[in-house]
């Protein structure tokens, strides 16, 4: 529930923070805390500009409280950073980062409560900080309202925060998958509705976001990245509902990540007599993989295309298969290297299997359908059979090597029938599959082909016609909807042969088709009506929504303000702006009118301008055509951009993308996954997208 209430607040403010993206953004609001007394050593301190109260918490001036304790303070413009030096210990600082880095005894990094602040170009720190950074006694007194610093007390360092990471270990070294969790040394932070593990850089603070969840003390499973090489700082954070901190700890790792990938789904020695569902677990984030399957005997090897890493790909053998086999996994990285699998040997042992696909035991069959063989083995002949279920007598449909065969039975064929299939192997033995038991109607039957329902024709058409009757003329038809007249748009026509109709602006409306046939009895046959409409007017085109040159630009700006609400990758995000757009060039428009809908990833319905006539793909009795349909409209770019996070942030079908959707490459092929995409190459596109315009850096977060 945490988590679904999170996503409303960051869906309630997405539309607002995108289209503050372009405006730069001001620091936290802070308020100079009035009346409050310094007092360094016994001594009153008067300080310019005052002390600040900040989430409710005092900020005191830093490099005065140092240098009155004779520390230096050092400061570097170009990194915003603040270096603290007092004896052998010091502390660096970097502004608006609640990243700590304590050198005493030992190198310690901590997570600050409230950043450092720059206030009239002084540096502004939590009270606690100051007393970490130099070793002594800072109090609050809330009567007096008064600040002390006493230097003469000794204290030892006090981090923040008590959240604790209890995996991995301090310093660990990280070679592969790796489990990240949390102790906490009391209950959960109220208000506590996310967890994030970052990944950063010792030197700068930045990196990644390596896991999130809504569940604080689950174990959340760290797939690291080939390119993060060497020591490392892992924080892990705990958010409330409005993204602030609550909780958070930091401990440094090495990453020494051993690329490697694991084969699952076969053991050696392993007998295999059906289908094997094969998977990969790779100990690094891996681009795809590929799976190779090796006949030793008949030295033939499968490999397959670029897979999901976090999927799966079913094998099912044939009998020519059968025999020793090697199967492995390649996984490869962002720059195209491979990393192998250890070799498994294993038997396969497949019996012969063969059935019919096409039909389902107990159907009712009055239209065309296409009728094959389901086998197991390479066959030389293949047969399509009725059979009598009374009789047993035996009619073949017809006999093809290895085709399917579409059927469009007769009149003559009626009641209760049965259809197999039998084959030739290539030892020509003969083997038939199970019958499968079917009703046939016996209806005359006449089909109109090469239109479909609510198909909106805007130019030259070619019909055509399928019958199960021999017929000796074929008549296309349009058919007034308002009052059932009929008008004849062809002539007299050859069954069989191809009609190209070209609509004039007369016939411009909405009608239904049908062809009329006869045969030579003059007995008349005619199809189903199919609604269609004619529009010979203008058609707009999509067109682009802003130059692509600066397409970039926009999206990128769009995407980091979405990932700072909603955790989504920016890389990924844009990417899919790039590629779904073509750059911005290619937004769809009415059809009709021209009107634009600023909606950028195609989502169908109505939106907050209402909707746009556009064209969609349908199937009709086994063709595909196009169709009008409703895509929303939208008042801006950025009402689309937030719309389509809306969509992937609360459909249940998106829930997988959602646990990994900080991760660009995790998030492309979980979205395959959800059936986001149809085109198998959709992750391996946006990948290419991100790597060849550096996007992976739009994914940069700081603590």
């Amino acid at each position: 529930m945490r988590g679904a209430f999170r996503t409303a607040i960051w869906l309630l403010g997405l539309v607002c923070a995108l289209g503050m993206a372009l405006v730069v953004s001001a620091p936290p609001s802070a308020r100079a805390a009035e009346n409050i007394n310094m007092i360094i050593d016994g001594q009153r301190v008067e300080t310019a500009p005052a002390p600040l109260i900040e989430d409710g918490r005092t900020l005191v001036p830093l490099r005065l409280i140092s240098e009155q304790l004779g520390a230096r303070v050092e400061w570097n413009g170009r990194e915003r950073t603040v270096l603290i030096l007092k004896g052998e210990r010091s502390v660096r600082l970097r502004i608006d980062s609640r990243l700590a880095e304590y050198q005493a005894e030992a190198k310690i990094y901590d997570v600050c409560d409230v950043p450092p602040r720059i206030v009239s170009d002084r540096t502004f720190v939590p009270l606690r900080l100051v007393s970490n950074a130099l070793g002594v006694g800072v109090a609050w007194e809330a009567s007096s309202r008064t600040v002390q610093v006493n230097s003469q007390q000794s204290v030892e360092f006090t981090p923040f925060f008590n959240l604790k990471i209890s995996s991995p270990q301090p310093n660990q070294v990280i070679r592969g998958a790796t489990n990240l969790q949390i102790a906490l040394a009391e209950a959960v932070p109220a208000g506590a509705a996310e967890i994030q593990y970052l990944l950063l850089q010792p030197e700068s603070g930045r990196g990644v976001v390596v896991a999130r969840g809504a569940e604080l003390d689950k174990s959340y499973r760290w797939l690291p990245d080939l390119q993060e090489r060497g020591p490392r700082l892992l924080v892990a954070v705990v958010y409330d509902q409005a993204g602030t901190v609550l909780n958070g700890a930091v401990m440094p790792v090495e990453m020494a990540v051993v690329p490697s990938v694991a084969l699952t789904g076969v053991e050696p020695g392993m007998v295999i007599r059906g289908p094997v569902t094969l998977g990969a677990d790779p100990s690094f984030i891996a681009s795809f993989v590929k799976y190779e399957i090796s006949n030793q005997d008949q030295n033939r090897t499968i490999e397959t295309e670029e897979s999901d890493p976090q999927g799966s790909y079913e094998w099912q053998p044939m009998v020519e298969d059968n025999g020793k086999t090697t199967f492995k996994v390649t996984a490869y990285d962002q720059d195209g290297n491979p990393y192998l699998s250890q070799v498994y040997s294993a038997r396969v042992e497949v019996s012969r299997t063969l059935a019919l696909k096409g039909v389902s035991a107990g159907s009712t069959i009055e239209q065309p359908v296409t009728l094959w063989a389901a086998r197991n083995f390479q066959v030389s002949q293949t047969e399509y059979i009725l059979r009598d279920p009374l009789t047993g007598r035996e009619e073949v449909l017809a006999r093809v090597g290895y085709k399917s065969y579409r059927w469009f039975p007769g009149p003559e064929l009626k009641g209760s029938k049965e259809l197999l299939v039998r084959v030739k192997d290539t030892a020509g033995v003969a083997r038939s599959s199970e019958a499968i038991r079917v009703n046939l109607t016996g209806r005359p039957r006449l089909l109109l082909t090469g239109v479909g329902p609510q198909q909106v024709l805007t130019g030259q058409v070619s019909l055509g016609m399928e019958s199960n009757i021999v017929l000796a003329e074929v008549e296309y038809f349009l058919i007034n909807p308002q009052n059932g007249s009929r008008r004849s748009i062809s002539g007299s026509v050859k069954p069989g042969a191809e009609y190209i109709w070209n609509p004039g602006r007369t016939d411009e409306g909405s009608w239904r088709i049908v062809v009329v046939g006869r045969d030579d009895a003059g007995k008349q046959l005619t199809s189903e009506e199919i609604p269609i409409r004619i529009y010979l007017g203008k058609i707009y085109t999509a067109t682009p929504i802003i130059e692509k040159s600066k397409f970039k630009e926009m999206a990128s700006e769009l995407a980091s303000a979405s990932r700072q609400l909603t955790g989504m990758s920016a890389a990924l995000q844009t990417a899919q702006a790039i590629l779904e757009t073509g750059w911005g060039q290619s937004v769809p428009v009415d059809k009709y009118t021209g009107q634009p809908s600023n909606n950028l990833f195609g989502i169908k319905g109505t939106g907050p301008a209402g909707s746009v006539t556009s064209n969609t793909w349908e199937e009709f009795q086994g063709e595909t055509y196009r169709i009008d349909a409703d895509f929303r409209a939208y008042t801006s770019v950025m009402e689309s951009w937030a719309d389509h996070k809306r969509l992937l942030l609360t459909a249940s079908r998106y829930e997988p993308f959602r646990e990994v959707m900080h991760n660009s490459t995790l998030g492309a092929w979980a979205l395959k996954r959800a059936g986001y995409a149809t085109d198998s190459k959709y992750p391996l596109k946006l990948m290419d997208i991100i790597k060849r315009y550096n996007l992976h850096l739009l994914d940069e977060v700081r603590m």
